[in-house]
């Protein structure tokens, strides 16, 4: 199983970013997909997840309101769409399938499977 989390960048704050997560290989077709984040000399934490059916969608404090996850059908990318983005949302953003289907939020799940990540620098 592999994942591809691709889209970040640079951004002024303020502004907006979709990531993207492509899942492939031998796995279910209905899985959770967590994105996690990494800011320099931090621990790593959980920013949004969505459930196999995209039936429930959990967010971490700092990021509700702001940053939208969403997927299409079982076999399409899962997005994150990041909105009225700040400097402390700076960070290498994670992918990562959770066969726990998102039950328990961010940061309580089983992560199985994990992408490469993807930058995110926001500034001005």
């Amino acid at each position: 199983v592999q994942l591809q989390a691709s889209g970040g960048g640079l951004v002024q704050p303020g502004g907006s970013l979709r990531l993207s997560c492509a899942v492939s290989g031998p796995i279910l077709s209905d899985y959770a997909v967590a994105w996690f984040r990494q800011a320099p000399g931090k621990e790593r934490k959980g920013v949004a997840c969505i459930s196999g059916d995209a039936s429930r969608m959990r967010y971490g404090d700092s990021v509700k309101g702001r940053f939208t996850i969403s997927r299409g059908n079982a076999k399409s990318p899962v997005y994150l769409q990041m909105n009225s983005l700040k400097s402390e949302d700076t960070a290498v953003y994670y992918c990562a399938t959770d066969s726990a289907d998102c039950k328990y939020g961010v940061d309580y799940g089983n992560y199985d499977y994990w992408g490469q990540g993807t930058q995110v620098t926001v500034s001005s």
